[in-house]
């Protein structure tokens, strides 16, 4: 087995690279990262200084890959299985265009209306936050507009946008709800909830819910 995944079950990002693993039927390594553990961090540290997950680490072709676009791209560059990145080169540019704006305008707001409640006390940033939410509803008002009529963020083919997507859009709904504003967004992260590879990403994580702050 050549390849290794350095990753956290609750990890939106690495959800997103769980997700296009099991699309693509790649057996592979998990290796949970436990930052607590000195050891351990000390083990990842080495490995990618940056210190975030995900990483990938191919033995056979003696890479590390990090960043979540960049590991899938590299699956889809070396790996059978299901292409997420399509060929044409206009409809790999739809799946980038989206796979960035999950990851940016939703991922990155919404990861920070977690992580304040992470904070010590009395130095929370409340201004961030709000800042974050409207961001949030300013991106849900986006992907109203931008789905409509489709099954998939870029149309009938499910790409890695949708891989990006499904853990953006799920944990974002827990911290700022759709409501009924947002029907479409709301239909759209269904069907991704019913995909067999996602579903298994968040049944995975089901045992850590309990570290992500309320």
């Amino acid at each position: 087995m050549s390849l290794t995944l350095y990753f956290h079950p609750l990890s939106s990002f690495c959800q997103k690279v769980l997700t296009a693993l099991y699309e693509k039927g790649i057996t592979f390594e998990k290796h949970i990262v436990n930052f607590m553990d000195a050891a351990e961090n000390a083990r990842f540290t080495e490995i990618w200084p940056i210190r975030q997950f995900p990483v990938l680490r191919d033995t056979a072709r003696g890479r590390i890959i990090p960043e979540s676009s960049l590991i899938i791209e590299y699956l889809d560059q070396h790996y059978p299985g299901m292409q997420l990145l399509p060929e044409d080169r206009e409809e790999a540019f739809e799946a980038r265009r989206l796979d960035r704006f999950f990851d940016l305008h939703v991922q990155v707001p919404m990861q920070k209306t977690v992580t304040d409640k992470l904070r010590p006390e009395g130095q929370n940033d409340s201004f961030g936050v709000e800042e974050a939410k409207a961001k949030l509803n300013t991106a849900y008002g986006v992907l109203e507009k931008e789905l409509g009529g489709k099954t998939w963020a870029t149309g009938e083919r499910y790409t890695m946008a949708d891989c990006a997507a499904s853990p953006a859009l799920f944990y974002a709904n827990l911290s700022v709800p759709f409501g009924a504003e947002y029907p479409g967004v709301s239909a759209y992260l269904g069907r991704l909830m019913q995909r067999t590879s996602f579903a298994r990403a968040v049944e995975e994580a089901r045992p850590y819910f309990n570290m992500r702050p309320e």
